[in-house]
Order: structure tokens, then C-alpha cells, then sequence
């Protein structure tokens, strides 16, 4: 469900990701980033806090799920992010984690984690599988 649901999101469908996210999902700045200690509840509030000013600094932006992670109520998915700077041309990559939140077949929670071994042990795996 996890899959389908990043899915949804890379591919910006809407319709699919309403069916997977809760529509008063909890998504949290990424820890180690940014925007952490920001939080947002529902699509309306992410697009507004997290999405727009993060349109405005990058042109492109690409984030590859490589692994997903089984952890119970939990979903670690590891990432690969790439993005390009709007204007500068400036172009990063980073390897980073999400940990999903699942309840009632649905996606509740997300929270970034720029440190995949941070990510993996708040999903209370103890051994790093990095």
C-alpha cells in the first residue's frame, strides 16, 4: 500500500493518493533539514507549507524510492533524492529516508529523515540494513 501511495505521489495522482492518504495525513519537516519542527495535517496545508516553497527553490525535483522497509504500523522507505536549483542550476542528490505511519489501510503520518540510520531506528529497527 505504501508503494502504490509514493506512486500516486511521483506521479502526481491525486485521485489514487486520496484513496491511500488519510485526508487529514500528518507530514512533518524533515528532520536534520529545513523545514523540521514544521508540521502539516491534509493535503491543503502540505501544498501551502511544504510544496510551494519548495517549488519555488527547485526547477526539477526527483525522489526514487530504492528499498521499501517492513516495520509493523511503520514503512521505512529509503530514498534517493535529486533536485536542480531554479536559477542557479545548481544540482544536489542526497540519500534520505521517510517513515511511514500506516492505520486502517491508509497513509496517517510522514516524517522525513535526512540520516537513513535516524529514520530506521524511529521505526524501531535496531539494526541499520544500509
Amino acid at each position: 500500500m505504501v508503494r502504490e501511495a509514493f506512486k500516486a505521489f511521483s506521479e502526481e495522482d491525486r485521485e489514487m493518493g486520496a484513496q491511500l492518504v488519510d485526508p487529514e495525513v500528518e507530514f512533518l519537516g524533515t528532520v536534520g533539514g529545513l523545514q523540521e519542527g514544521q508540521i502539516a495535517h491534509g493535503q491543503s496545508e502540505i501544498d501551502q507549507k511544504f510544496e510551494a516553497e519548495d517549488l519555488e527553490a527547485w526547477e526539477e525535483r526527483r525522489l526514487e524510492a530504492e528499498e521499501f522497509i517492513d516495520a509493523g504500523d511503520n514503512v521505512v522507505v529509503l530514498l534517493h533524492e535529486y533536485r536542480r536549483g531554479r536559477g542557479s542550476g545548481v544540482e544536489l542528490e542526497s540519500k534520505t529516508a521517510v517513515v511511514v505511519a500506516v492505520s486502517g489501510g491508509r497513509v496517517v503520518r510522514i516524517q522525513g529523515y535526512m540520516d537513513r540510520g535516524a529514520a530506521l531506528e524511529a521505526a524501531g529497527l535496531s539494526e541499520p540494513r544500509l
